[in-house]
């Protein structure tokens, strides 16, 4: 059923009972900053409907469903819904799970596509013709309906299957970071001030950071005002040679290989020198004070302990069924492989030695699994070999 008006909206929202519903969007943000959000779908245990945004309706009791706590909101890969609808409300879906996330506690890999579970757990074959196809023209075809539906009607049993998967195996807490993470409005505000980060600069002088601070600020704010995507002003690799080459006149901004006459001489080039000399402008102590996103270095000394921890996360994870990423990313174990260095240095300087890093493969279930072997592995307590063609860790001792 497409719901195009209020009235049957609010009905569909006052029959839901406590339990659970599942959640897709189709949505269009090829020519815009903010997406365009195009179809709602929702399945409960006993119906499954598609709402349409775009009709002259009130998503009113919606927002109200959403905000049922004795309801969860089941989505899968739910980063860009949840934009969304951040978007659209400021605030977000509660209580909610995310499939994609539970299927990595079930063994499912680093990121299961809903195809994927709905074939292996619902047994359904999911048509991807209308995947990319204009969400926004009106009607919609009877094949993106059925498309749409199928997104949110499979789901009931991939997330039933997942969740007595968790349940059975304790793992059910193991989602709370990763929920917590998705549901906090923190993860859905664009700052432009901080926009630079995304840009994740290396090896910039002071000056340099302080003009492509203010540049990637520009256009966010730019971007966002006229409802534009950032590269449709000026592209990343235009930031990043504007910031190196740091131009003041129309002329010299017109001669950057990335920008050109035609951007220098347009409506924009006096905007772009001038948030150019505003970065030239900051204070050096300001510009120094920028917090650089955590950028991890290949280029150091620890490549070898670096190895040997993906090495030890690799083993865990296979032996207890459960994604990597679940557990530990690449910054986690780079940041624990150079903290391990910087203590060696330490202790031979003065014999000191710090406490172990606060990171989240440290903490909790994730310290259980993985944080005290590593803590092992690093302290020379435990060695790995092969036995058998399997890697295994074995006392220190008995090497």
């Amino acid at each position: 059923m497409l719901i195009t008006n209020t009235e049957t909206l609010e009905n569909f929202v006052a029959r839901q009972p406590p339990g659970y519903i599942t959640v897709d969007t189709e949505f269009m943000r090829e020519k815009t900053y903010w997406p365009i959000l195009c179809l709602i779908q929702i399945a409960s245990a006993d119906e499954a409907v598609m709402i349409d945004p775009l009709a002259d309706i009130d998503l009113t009791p919606l927002w109200r469903l959403f905000d049922d706590q004795n309801i969860t909101k089941v989505f899968h890969a739910a980063r860009q819904d949840l934009e969304i609808f951040y978007h659209l409300t400021r605030r977000l879906p509660s209580p909610m799970v995310d499939t994609q996330v539970a299927a990595m506690a079930c063994g499912f890999g680093e990121a299961a596509s809903y195809e994927t579970l709905a074939t292996r757990l619902a047994g359904a074959k999911i048509d991807k013709s209308s995947r990319y196809t204009d969400w926004a023209q009106r009607p919609l075809s009877e094949a993106q309906l059925q498309y749409a539906l199928a997104d949110v009607t499979h789901l009931r049993l991939v997330y039933e299957k997942l969740f007595d998967n968790l349940m059975q195996t304790g793992r059910h807490e193991w989602l709370a970071d990763e929920m917590a993470v998705l549901t906090h409005p923190g993860t859905y505000h664009t700052d432009p001030d901080e926009a630079w980060q995304r840009l994740r600069p290396r090896g910039l002088s002071a000056k340099a950071l302080a003009v492509l601070r203010s540049l990637a600020a520009w256009r966010e704010r730019e971007a966002q005002a006229r409802d534009l995507p950032r590269g449709r002003l000026l592209r990343d690799e235009a930031v990043m040679e504007l910031a190196n080459a740091r131009p003041t006149s129309i002329e010299a901004l017109a001669r950057c290989r990335a920008v050109g006459p035609g951007i220098a001489h347009g409506k924009l080039g006096q905007e772009i020198v001038d948030a150019i000399q505003i970065g030239l402008n900051t204070p050096p102590a300001a510009a120094k004070a920028a917090k650089m996103p955590y950028i991890p270095n290949h280029a150091a000394n620890n490549t070898a302990l670096m190895d040997m921890l993906k090495i030890l996360l690799k083993t865990l994870c296979e032996k207890h069924n459960v994604a990597t990423k679940l557990v530990a990313n690449s910054g986690d174990l780079e940041q624990l492989s150079q903290w391990v260095e910087a203590q060696a240095n330490q202790a031979a300087t003065d014999g000191t030695a710090d406490a172990l890093p606060n990171l989240p493969c440290l903490q909790g279930w994730r310290y259980d699994l993985f944080g005290r072997h590593a803590e092992l592995l690093i302290q020379g307590k435990i060695a790995l070999t092969v036995v058998n063609s399997k890697i295994m860790m074995v006392p220190i001792e008995s090497c």
